[in-house]
């Protein structure tokens, strides 16, 4: 069985606390979607505000493949706004539990009934597609829960959802629920579950088997709360783990979404997130490097490729010397068994003092078990910071390019900004990519150490490096011309 997809990142996923998009930012994630093949966009709640409903007129008038809907409470003044904005279907959202019917509407099941009803007729005259959405529905009991959807369905309503709102619904129950479902309701079934106890996803695969022909998820499982279905983990999931089932999806594609959406939200991805986490093909252990090296399948369950991304082995303590030999083997360093064993060695005890060990870290070991003296290309001299509440952060950088001294200037939205962008307007920086900064203070105090690692790309290759100072503007560009040497070198 195909399995339809609505993704509500634009409209649920935008209800993170702190999330707000710009009309070009929610049309570059509508665009992304309907190319990986998304079957439904909700592109966001029309009644909401002005610039709202320009955002989704940008995305109707785009032509995308998907069906393009609009959330819609069931007021006429609701899809009033809904038909302005020239959208193919709405999300017709109707409370169906006595806690929202009696004491948030204070109105009867029979006046819920026929305010649903009219919705759906209202809809239907003007010409959407209606997906009626039972809000709490896994609250509500099964039997009223068919009343609406089979009075919708007779009003015209072409799909029916069941929310679940506030995320209580476990595999076990929400299966049950579809499977009910299914007996009474003749047209497409899709679910809408929030991840309260972490259950959205599993909620979610349980409501497919139980009936559902239709789930809504959002990029990352962002959301209000603890967040929505994670589109990633339902897609990838469904490839590997339930035949019976397929998607439209481009699932190579997955990643490049994924980080799409959290560089424009702000909502950055934990490491260990499953399918799109840093840590999620990065491997340390020792026993775990050797059988991926051996045969990839030995630790894990799908290819890095599959969702576009690429496996790392991680430099830390648990590291054998068989993942450390094809980190150093990528980093363009060769050495013999003795020498490769020093490293490990040398590695572990650095890792024994808490230290993260950074590419630069490796390559400074390995140089120093070699014997080899590399010459950096550049030198930092001095820094020179001006910033200020009413000041642009302003930057000049005195360095020493191979043998010769240049100072150049740079802006930025804050010291350390203005400092790389300094650093950065000379053309040895033109190919450098500056992906990942983290930064942690090692020592307590307003003078603690401050330890910035960095992570620079130069086309295909990838490394990290490290700047320890009091200054956290002098650690930042210290990491990162410690990174650019090392790149340059290889």
């Amino acid at each position: 069985m195909n399995i339809k997809i609505l993704d509500t990142t634009l409209r649920d996923g935008e209800q993170t606390p702190g999330v707000s998009l710009t009309s070009l930012e929610k049309l570059r994630i509508a665009t992304k979607l309907d190319e990986i093949g998304v079957n439904f966009i909700e592109a966001g709640s029309a009644i909401t505000s002005e610039g709202e409903r320009q955002s989704i007129k940008d995305i109707t008038q785009q032509n995308f493949n998907a069906e393009i809907l609009s959330f819609s409470r069931p007021l006429e003044m609701d899809i009033d706004y809904c038909l302005e904005c020239d959208v193919d279907a709405v999300n017709l959202v109707v409370p169906t539990s006595d806690l929202h019917i009696f004491d948030k509407l204070k109105i009867t099941k029979e006046e819920l009934l026929a305010m649903s009803n009219s919705a759906v007729d209202y809809c239907k005259d003007h010409g959407l597609t209606v997906e009626l959405s039972a809000e709490d529905a896994s609250r509500t009991s099964i039997d009223f829960l068919k009343t609406v959807y089979v009075n919708a369905i007779e009003h015209g309503a072409d799909r029916v959802c069941l929310c679940d709102t506030v995320g209580i619904l476990t595999p076990e129950s929400s299966f049950e629920m579809f499977k009910q479902l299914k007996e009474d309701i003749d047209v497409p079934i899709s679910c809408h579950c929030h991840n309260d106890f972490g259950l959205a996803v599993a909620n979610t695969f349980a409501a497919l088997k139980g009936g559902a022909s239709e789930f809504h998820s959002t990029i990352n499982g962002i959301g209000e709360r603890a967040g929505n279905t994670s589109f990633e983990e339902c897609v990838v999931g469904i490839y590997k783990l339930f035949p019976q089932f397929s998607t439209d999806i481009k699932i190579h594609e997955i990643y490049t979404i994924s980080k799409l959406v959290a560089r424009l939200t702000g909502v950055y991805i934990q490491p260990n997130k499953a399918i799109v986490g840093e840590n999620a093909f990065a491997h340390e252990s020792g026993i775990h490097s050797d059988g991926i090296i051996k045969n990839a399948a030995t630790y894990e369950s799908i290819t890095p490729e599959l969702v576009g991304r690429k496996r790392r082995f991680v430099i830390g303590k648990h590291m054998g010397t068989h993942g450390l030999d094809v980190r150093l083997k990528e980093l363009g360093v060769n050495v013999s068994k003795n020498q490769l064993k020093k490293i490990c060695d040398n590695i572990k005890v650095l890792a024994d003092k808490g230290k993260t060990v950074t590419d630069v870290d490796l390559q400074a070991i390995a140089d120093n078990v070699l014997e080899i003296n590399h010459k950096d290309r550049i030198k930092l001299n001095e820094v020179t910071i001006v910033s200020g509440n009413k000041v642009m952060p302003t930057a000049s950088v005195k360095l020493t390019v191979d043998g010769e001294e240049v100072l150049n200037a740079g802006v930025g939205i804050g010291p350390v900004d203005a400092a790389i962008n300094a650093v950065n307007s000379l053309d040895i920086f033109d190919d450098i990519d500056f992906i990942e900064y983290h930064v942690d203070a090692i020592t307590g105090g307003t003078d603690a150490l401050i330890d910035v690692i960095i992570k620079l790309q130069k086309g295909d290759k990838i490394i990290s490096a490290r700047g320890t100072e009091p200054d956290i503007i002098n650690a930042s560009v210290k990491a990162y011309i410690s990174g650019v040497n090392r790149l340059l070198s290889n």
